[in-house]
């Protein structure tokens, strides 16, 4: 390699370096990808073979003074800015199940049963790590994963590198799309909820007719008989909501992409 060769090397490198940025954010805050349990390494190669190619395609030019400057530290900034709100809408839609599966989970009795969940490495019910796979398996099966690939190549069409800010009508989208992921969740616990709650109100009845009963012996085993049984009778329904809104949260996402 010739010495008049270097600079072209560090260029080069630096706009690897700002493929990965965008994508390797998305990674970051999304669903599966931004699993604990997948391997850092394979998340900078996946972020390289989508951001590389989509910048190149892009015609996007350095600063002057490289991305060692404010221009090049304004530039990271929307990048990371673009990456994670394309990721964060996405995983709204698993967090519509995990808000599903507490709400079942305490109306059942199982509030306290608690399991780690291995996507986000935290303690979740066992209601909620249910319908989080589910929600995973269905992301999955629709191709989400890819249809997040697709977006993010798709965003440096309308946001390229430099003016990667997202519009005020996008940021006040996620927020409109925040307050869907609460009704979402009480939606998907619907079904089964609100039987429970109806059979906590007939043991409230058994126990004021009957005060000798022993409701905690009598009611916690029948409430979790009866939400075992609406949940295998619900989770069709429950799924179809799901992926619903799991579809929802791609089309969001693609606005997002959009600016």
């Amino acid at each position: 390699m010739n010495p008049a060769d270097i600079p072209n090397v560090e260029a080069m490198l630096q706009l690897w370096m700002l493929g990965m940025i965008r994508p390797g954010a998305a990674f970051l805050a999304a669903p599966v990808f931004g699993a604990t349990n997948v391997p850092v390494q394979l998340r900078l190669v996946i972020a390289l073979a989508v951001g590389v190619p989509a910048v190149a395609a892009s015609g996007m030019a350095l600063p002057a003074d490289g991305l060692v400057s404010w221009p090049g530290f304004i530039l990271i900034i929307g990048e990371v800015v673009v990456g994670l709100a394309i990721g964060f809408v996405l995983q709204m839609g698993l967090a519509a199940a995990l808000l599903a599966g507490e709400a079942i989970s305490n109306a059942m009795g199982l509030g306290f049963a608690s399991m780690i969940d291995p996507l986000s490495g935290t303690a979740s019910s066992a209601i909620g790590q249910f319908l989080s796979m589910l929600a995973t398996a269905l992301f999955l099966a629709a191709d989400g994963h890819l249809v997040l690939i697709d977006i993010i190549v798709d965003s440096y069409s309308a946001l390229p590198p430099g003016n990667a800010f997202p519009s005020f009508g996008a940021i006040g989208g996620i927020l409109r799309f925040g307050s869907l992921m609460f009704a979402a969740g009480l939606t998907i616990a619907l079904p089964v909820g609100f039987v429970l709650i109806l059979v906590q109100m007939i043991m409230g009845v058994i126990g004021r007719s009957a005060p000798a009963m022993n409701l905690f012996a009598v009611g916690l085993p029948a409430t979790l008989l009866a939400g075992v049984v609406l949940l295998g009778m619900a989770t069709p329904v429950m799924a179809e909501t799901l992926a619903r809104f799991l579809s929802d949260a791609l089309d969001m996402a693609r606005l997002v992409a959009a600016g």
